[in-house]
């Protein structure tokens, strides 16, 4: 009996590797998306649409890509612009190491490769913000080699496809995964191929409420044989989140805001007003004390502007805010006082506390 279920589970695989790429490359020559990037094989420009997509629904992402490469048409114009520039444009978009990242990597590729994009995967793993499935998407789509991409499409596609149940956030599954991609891929077209699984695990094989029974490929799939697609992919754990409170602190002079550049943290040289974390909600009294200190002044007049918490989730943080109005004036010698703050790159926050706000207290 081994023997007989070792027998059929191969002359399965052999018979998925034979006709799923085939059929993939099939249903994307008919429904492939029409999407700005794929009209080029330039890197500079798969490049920039990967790094955009990473934690972005398609819809803002193709905004976005289109408003960079209007700013920033090529690698030069990245490299020699400056890095708020490039934040600022990035507004909305979250994940600001990915913007620090390719500001970086652009300069490098300029000033020390000579503007020669990397055409080998290894090569592009050395750039600082590409890891395997970028490195994977731009040496398959701009090189033709033979490299699959592994994103949550892929993973489910594949999951479903042979019924696997080995958690996919875990790095031991990533080899059994990345096995059964590459094995499946097809003699050419890998640009293609990849650019289909992305595809038509957004349009067909999606995370609910899946097209099975009008997908092309679902003879093939062992999940949807034994009905038990809506069990897979599998995850080991949630995502733990933690709560933060910020306080921030409005110091004005003369319709100028007093505000700071971030020098660490998910929110990295973005600017914000001045502000106390703390994982537990702290008191008047005790901010006051904090901001007493920080701006060398003994006593602080400070009201309250939002009476709600104005709150902001990461994937990771639940940030709760508070937003204090400093009524008493505060001599301060460094620091960027502004009535511009649209000149600035912020967080996502500040900008929801300055749409509710801000025409109250005159914050453009």
């Amino acid at each position: 009996n081994l023997i007989y279920y070792f027998y059929r589970l191969t002359l399965l695989t052999f018979i998925i590797y034979m006709d799923f790429n085939k059929l993939i490359l099939k249903w994307y020559d008919k429904n492939k998306r029409n999407l700005p990037w794929r009209k080029t094989k330039n890197p500079y420009n798969i490049w920039i649409s990967e790094i955009i997509l990473q934690q972005t629904r398609m819809q803002q992402g193709v905004i976005y890509y289109n408003k960079f490469i209007s700013r920033f048409p090529n690698l030069k114009s990245l490299a020699k612009s400056d890095e708020k520039d490039v934040l600022l444009l990035w507004q909305g978009l979250g994940y600001y190491s990915r913007a620090r990242n390719l500001h970086s990597t652009a300069k490098y590729i300029y000033n020390e490769l000579d503007s020669d994009f990397p055409e080998t995967y290894e090569n592009l793993l050395k750039l600082k913000g590409i890891g395997d499935y970028t490195a994977s998407a731009i040496a398959s789509i701009c090189f033709e080699k033979k490299h699959p991409v592994l994103d949550g499409n892929v993973f489910r596609i594949i999951s479903r496809i042979f019924e696997i149940y080995n958690p996919i956030d875990v790095s031991e599954s990533r080899k059994i995964f990345k096995k059964k991609a590459l094995d499946i891929m097809p003699k050419k077209r890998f640009g293609d191929y990849n650019q289909a699984l992305m595809d038509f695990g957004s349009i067909v094989c999606k995370p609910v409420s899946p097209l099975c029974t009008s997908c092309e490929i679902s003879s093939l799939c062992v999940a949807f044989r034994k009905n038990t697609v809506t069990k897979l992919p599998v995850k080991s754990k949630k995502i733990k989140v933690k709560k933060l409170f910020f306080d921030y602190f409005l110091i004005r002079n003369n319709k100028k805001y007093l505000i700071e550049r971030i020098n660490e943290g998910i929110w990295k040289n973005l600017y914000q007003f001045p502000a106390h974390t703390s994982k537990t909600k702290k008191n008047k009294k005790t901010l006051n004390k904090f901001f007493s200190k920080k701006f060398l002044h003994d006593s602080i007049e400070m009201e309250l502007i939002n009476s709600e918490f104005i709150e902001h989730n990461l994937s990771h943080i639940k940030i709760k805010s508070r937003f204090w109005l400093v009524s008493n004036k505060i001599n301060i010698k460094d620091g960027i006082f502004t009535e511009m703050l649209d000149q600035y790159p912020m967080s996502k926050l500040m900008h929801k506390f300055i749409e509710k706000y801000g025409s109250k207290l005159s914050i453009s």
